[in-house]
């Protein structure tokens, strides 16, 4: 990045904080605070070890400082600003969840639009909010679009505040499928002198299993028998003999398998199960970031900042708001908005923000202020003096 380019970024950014104050997490006084601020040259430089003590009034700080990013720790401490981690004296900390779209499963940064890859990343956030909701049953949680790649869940949660590593580790497991005691999704239930396995649809990954067999059963009652049978036998370890075996308990007892009866056509339906618990296991994960769920000392993105790396608003969302929040054109800060601005680019590029589409060419580009702050500051594009 250019110095005309850093410049003009670090005085926009000022002006933002000028118009705008963040509002601090609870218990801000016993967090750690951090910045990387507008430093030349290629590197980054990370301020941390501060305390509001140090920062003084948090208006005042971001308006005269301006940094690039801006984060505070997801925990609590005795003394936030001490310079050494020991000697901080950790209290009990959030706990965080980190979706990137960088990193979920099928998504290729190099193919995949950036629209795309944080429509992707909204999907998975869906699922994760599932699992803290419905299995975990997390009520104090904040939900924050990251101003980058993804998003950020805090969970505030009495229970969970003193968990350490390893604890927060059990839950990234269970949310991931990883060493999933497959065994526990399945119960002995005993009437009229017999005894049947049956799927737990309760709750949890039994009930994630129990939905993909009932929906499964339901598509192969609607097929003819040629089909059902080459669509059973597209599953690891099911046959001609153990499709046709399913096949007939879908036909002539649907009942017992909407029940979750893995007894109701014998080890072809366990067998069937199985499969499906691996297809369920491998598709309806949430492919969280383990690192900052299991870091109790972890710095988070401050919500009502600017993410230096594209400009955007790191944005809180109410629960009942997400299903309609458009991160391209809600995170779009307001002040940005109105004037348009000069920019040079090398290649041809398509960005899609503030409910608009723009065709960026190589060389000069006259885009609106927004856009041309995204392109600089995902260092895609340089500030040119105005003509």
């Amino acid at each position: 990045m250019d110095d005309r380019t850093r410049e003009y970024l670090r005085g926009r950014f000022r002006d933002y904080y000028r118009s705008v104050s963040p509002s601090p997490p609870p218990d801000a006084h016993e967090r750690e605070w951090g910045h990387i601020p507008w430093t030349t040259g290629t590197g980054t430089t990370m301020v941390r070890h501060q305390s509001m003590l140090d920062l003084g009034d948090l208006g005042a700080f971001f308006a005269e400082t301006a940094p690039r990013h801006a984060y505070f720790s997801a925990a609590r401490y005795d003394d936030p600003g001490a310079s050494t981690m020991g000697g901080k004296g950790w209290r009990s900390a959030d706990l965080v969840f980190d979706l990137d779209a960088d990193h979920l499963p099928g998504v290729d940064p190099t193919e995949t639009t950036y629209a795309e890859m944080l429509a992707a990343c909204k999907d998975a956030l869906g699922r994760l909010l599932e699992f803290l909701e419905d299995d975990f049953a997390f009520e104090d949680m904040e939900v924050v679009f990251s101003g980058g790649r993804g998003y950020h869940v805090h969970v505030r949660d009495p229970e969970v505040l003193e968990l350490d590593s390893d604890a927060r580790r059990e839950v990234v497991d269970y949310v991931r499928a990883i060493d999933l005691d497959t065994e526990n999704l399945v119960h002995t239930v005993s009437a009229d002198g017999t005894t049947r396995r049956v799927l737990r649809s309760e709750g949890g990954w039994g009930k994630r299993v129990h939905e993909a067999l009932v929906d499964y059963a339901e598509e192969l009652r609607g097929m003819d028998d040629d089909a059902a049978m080459e669509k059973l036998q597209e599953l690891d370890g099911i046959g001609e003999g153990r499709a046709t075996t399913i096949l007939g308990a879908f036909r002539q007892n649907p009942e017992a398998l909407e029940q979750g009866n893995l007894e109701a056509g014998g080890p072809g339906v366990r067998r069937l199960a199985e499969a499906l618990t691996a297809r369920v296991t491998a598709t309806e994960t949430a492919p969280i970031d383990e690192p900052v769920t299991t870091d109790t000392r972890r710095l988070i993105r401050l919500p009502g900042t600017l993410h230096g790396g594209s400009a955007l608003r790191v944005t809180r969302i109410d629960r009942e708001d997400l299903a309609d929040f458009d991160p391209l054109v809600d995170a779009v800060p307001e002040r940005f908005e109105g004037r348009e601005i000069a920019v040079e680019c090398d290649e041809e590029r398509e960005v899609v923000l503030g409910g608009d589409t723009f065709m960026v060419e190589p060389g000069r580009n006259t885009l609106p202020e927004y856009a041309g702050l995204f392109l600089m500051a995902r260092g895609d594009a340089r500030k040119v003096p105005e003509s």
